[in-house]
């Protein structure tokens, strides 16, 4: 622990890191609330963490054929561990300390180019 917290104190405190997970999430819940419905994050805006993006493909319940696409084609891009809990399904982005502004915006980046390639599936 004493190395993640000198890592922390390295990249400006806490401080620093709620203004860079802030920024992360920010990119990510834009593409979902600019979809038009294509993705839906089930969380109300007041409680959605900054950590973990959970967000369903296709439709509010999910289109799991869907989903399958979306996560085949974030893994050839080397996004990984982006399947959803078991129990909930969908998808999950997990925008821990480590991961950088410039990963946030490749994953925003490929859900706007899913969205482009799959008009049927648009609400």
């Amino acid at each position: 622990m004493g190395l993640v917290m000198e890592w922390i104190k390295s990249c400006g405190g806490s401080a620093a890191m709620e203004t860079l997970n802030r920024k992360k999430s920010s990119i990510i819940y834009d593409v979902i609330n600019a979809s038009n419905g294509f993705y839906v994050c089930p969380v109300e805006e007041a409680c959605r963490s900054r950590m973990n993006v959970p967000f369903r493909v296709g439709r509010r319940e999910g289109d799991e054929e869907l989903e399958k696409e979306f996560l085949d084609g974030a893994s050839k891009l080397g996004m990984l561990s982006l399947k959803g809990h078991r129990s909930v399904g969908g998808v999950r982005a997990s925008l821990y300390n480590a991961v950088t502004v410039e990963e946030a915006a490749a994953l925003a980046a490929f859900m706007k180019d899913f969205q482009k390639e799959h008009p049927k599936e648009h609400p």
